[in-house]
C-alpha cells in the first residue's frame, strides 16, 4: 500500500494486474474494507473489474460475515451487466452452509440448476455437510447414494463431508471404514479429512486413537489445523496427560515440524501448568520473533485458546493486536470473543459484543446465536433462551441440533419452575 501511495504521488497508476493482485492480497489478510477502496478507484479510473475481482470482495467480506455488504457487491456486478461465474456460487454457497442459513442455501442451489451449472463435487459436499447440521445424517447419506447412481466418481470433497457427517453423530467406525475405502480408491486424504478424524475421536474421548491418528497426520507429511490442535490440548489438559503431548511434541521435533510446530508449542505453553504465556501480547510477540507473519485466522486460534479457559481480558487483548495489525474483526473472531465471556459468566459482555457485532454490519451466524443461548442458560436467564431463538429463525440462520436442544432445556427448567 506504501508503494501504491508513493506511485500516486508521482502521478503514476497501477495496471489493471497490479490492482487485481494487491485486491486479493489485502482480502486474504483480511483488509476487506481497503480492497473495496481500491476496487472503487479502478471503477473511477474507467477500469471494468473483472467477475474474479468481483469474487475476491465477496469472499472478503463474507469470511467477515458482511452479508449486507455482500449483497450490494451482487446487486453492483448485475448493474454492470457481470455475471455470477462458478466461484462466485461457491462463495455464496460456503458461506450459507457455514452460516447455517437453510433457505439461502437451496435457494442458491436452484439458481445455479437454472442457469446451467452443473453440480460439482465441492457443491455437494457442501449440501451433505447441510444435512450433517441439521441433524439429517440418513438424508446425507441419501445424497451419497444419488451422487453413485449419477456416476460421479467421489473426490475427497464428497468423501470429507461423509466421514464429517459419521463422526458428528458418533459413529466412528463407520467413519474410519469411509477413511480406509477412500484410500483405496486411490483419493488421497487431506489435511481436512485428517482434522475431520482426530477433531471427532477427541470429541468422544477416544484420545488415544486421536493421537495415533495425529502421528499417522504427520507420517504422511501433514499436520493439522492450530484450531484442531487446540481441541487436542483441550481434551489432554483435561485429563491432566502432559507426558503425552511432550512425546508427541518431540516427535514432532524430529521430524522438523517448521513454522506449524511453533504455533503448536505457543498453544502448549497457553495451556500449560507453568502459564508461560498468560500474556497475549508476549504470546504474540513471541510468535513474530519465529519470524511468522500472524493472518486474522492465526489470530482467532490464539484467542479461542485464552476464550476456553475464560480469560476475556486476554481474549480482548488478541483482538486488539490484530486490528493494530489492520486485519478487521470478522464474525468468527467476535464469536470467540462472546464465548470467553459466556465461559467467565459473563452474559452482559457477551451480548455486547454481540450488538456490536450487528452495528458494525456483522450478520451473527448460527455460532453466535447458539453461543449466545449457552451464556444465558450458565447464567440461568432461561426466560430469556427462547427469544434468542426466535431472533436467530427471523435471521435466515436455521437453527442446529445444539440449539434445539439448548432451547428444549431452557423450556423444561421454566416449566419446572412454574411448577413449584
Amino acid at each position: 500500500m506504501s508503494l501504491l501511495s508513493r506511485m500516486e504521488a508521482l502521478g503514476l497508476r497501477p495496471s489493471f494486474t497490479s490492482y487485481a493482485c494487491l485486491m486479493e492480497a489485502l482480502g486474504n489478510y483480511g483488509r476487506t474494507l481497503e480492497a473495496e477502496s481500491l476496487l472503487l478507484e479502478m471503477m473511477s479510473l474507467g477500469f471494468r473489474p473483472s467477475v474474479r475481482l468481483f469474487n475476491i470482495l465477496l469472499r472478503g467480506l463474507l469470511r467477515k460475515g458482511l452479508l449486507g455488504l455482500a449483497i450490494e457487491v451482487l446487486a453492483a456486478m448485475k448493474d454492470l451487466n457481470i455475471q455470477r461465474d462458478r466461484e462466485s456460487y461457491e462463495i455464496l454457497l460456503d458461506y450459507y452452509v457455514n452460516a447455517g442459513r437453510l433457505e439461502d442455501t437451496w435457494s442458491l442451489v436452484n439458481d445455479m440448476r437454472l442457469r446451467g451449472f452443473e453440480l460439482s463435487s465441492f457443491v455437494y459436499g457442501k449440501v451433505i455437510g447441510l444435512y450433517r447440521d441439521n441433524g439429517m445424517w440418513k438424508k446425507a447419506m441419501g445424497i451419497v447414494r444419488e451422487i453413485r447412481e449419477m456416476g460421479m466418481v467421489l473426490d475427497k470433497h464428497i468423501y470429507n463431508a461423509v466421514i464429517d457427517t459419521f463422526g458428528k453423530h458418533g459413529e466412528l467406525g463407520e467413519a474410519l471404514e469411509v477413511f480406509e475405502r477412500m484410500k483405496q480408491e486411490g483419493v488421497r486424504p487431506d489435511v481436512t479429512t485428517w482434522n475431520s478424524l482426530i477433531r471427532w475421536h477427541c470429541k468422544a474421548g477416544h484420545l488415544s486413537r486421536a493421537l495415533e491418528l495425529f502421528s499417522e497426520m504427520q507420517g504422511q507429511g501433514l499436520y493439522p489445523d492450530p484450531k484442531i490442535f487446540l481441541t487436542l490440548i483441550s481434551r489432554l489438559a483435561e485429563q491432566g496427560k502432559w507426558d503425552l503431548l511432550e512425546k508427541n511434541f518431540e516427535s514432532m521435533r524430529c521430524r522438523g515440524y517448521g513454522e506449524s510446530g511453533t504455533i503448536y508449542a505457543v498453544l502448549v505453553d497457553i495451556f500449560g501448568h507453568y502459564g508461560k504465556y498468560r500474556d497475549a501480547e508476549e504470546c504474540v510477540s513471541a510468535l513474530k520473533s519465529e519470524g511468522l507473519q500472524l493472518s486474522g485466522s492465526l489470530y482467532c486460534v490464539l484467542a479461542n485458546a485464552y476464550a476456553q479457559q475464560g480469560l476475556c481480558e486476554e481474549t480482548v487483548k488478541v483482538l486488539q493486536l490484530m486490528e493494530a495489525e489492520g486485519i478487521e474483526p470478522n464474525v468468527v473472531m467476535l464469536n470467540v470473543l462472546i464465548n470467553a465471556f459466556s465461559v467467565a459468566g459473563r452474559h452482559m459482555e457477551a451480548f455486547s459484543i454481540y450488538h456490536l457485532m450487528k452495528e458494525s454490519g456483522i450478520f451473527p451466524d448460527v455460532v453466535t446465536y447458539s453461543t449466545l443461548m449457552k451464556a444465558l442458560i450458565r447464567a440461568r436467564k432461561f426466560d430469556k433462551v427462547p427469544a434468542i431463538y426466535k431472533e436467530m429463525e427471523v435471521s435466515g440462520c436455521t437453527p442446529d441440533r445444539k440449539a434445539r436442544v439448548m432451547l428444549e432445556t431452557a423450556l423444561m427448567e421454566l416449566k419446572q419452575k412454574h411448577c413449584k
